[in-house]
């Protein structure tokens, strides 16, 4: 959702700066940056398994018996810094160049497209094993590792079940 949020601004950098600059064919070219960059984003993202960084995550999270200490906005700001980095950097350079958030704009699309199925897998562990998973508070620079912690299991009824049994 970020990626995509981050696609957004720096669209609309690329249209205000084009728009001063009366560069009318660069708002069409970026456009069509921009339906090709959907298009890789979508083909990409389109398989239903899970990428192998992904599933070696999941496989390699620590067991933990407590839950730790919940910081979403140090943990999203802690993982998600070089998205933000690239996002400021070239919506700053659009303000000179309004060919550089077009451009960024494109790769921002292809990467939110592209993980767009990724969190089902984590989702599809948690309700079979009843567990939680956390991302563990680690430097910004190494990589991301998961804690798992024990929740409740998730009994979710089927079409022949009456009243949740059977």
């Amino acid at each position: 959702m970020l990626s995509a949020a981050a696609a957004t601004m720096l669209a609309i950098v690329t249209v205000v700066a084009a728009t001063g600059d009366n560069d009318d064919a660069l708002v069409l070219i970026g456009a069509g940056w921009w339906v090709v960059a959907s298009l890789i984003g979508a083909l990409v993202g389109r398989r239903g398994n899970v990428t192998s960084a992904i599933g070696r995550l999941l496989a390699d999270a620590k067991a933990a018996t407590m839950m730790p200490e919940h910081r979403p906005g140090a943990v999203v700001a802690n993982r998600l810094w070089p998205l933000l980095v690239s996002t400021v950097a070239a919506g700053a350079l659009g303000l000179l160049l309004a060919q550089v958030p077009a451009v960024a704009c494109g790769f921002a699309i292809i990467w939110s497209l592209a993980w767009r199925h990724q969190d089902a897998a984590v989702l599809a562990i948690e309700e079979r094993d009843g567990v939680t998973f956390y991302v563990e508070r680690t430097s910004p620079i190494r990589p991301i590792r998961l804690l798992r912690t024990p929740g409740l299991r998730r009994e979710v009824p089927t079409l022949t079940s009456v009243n949740g049994s059977g």
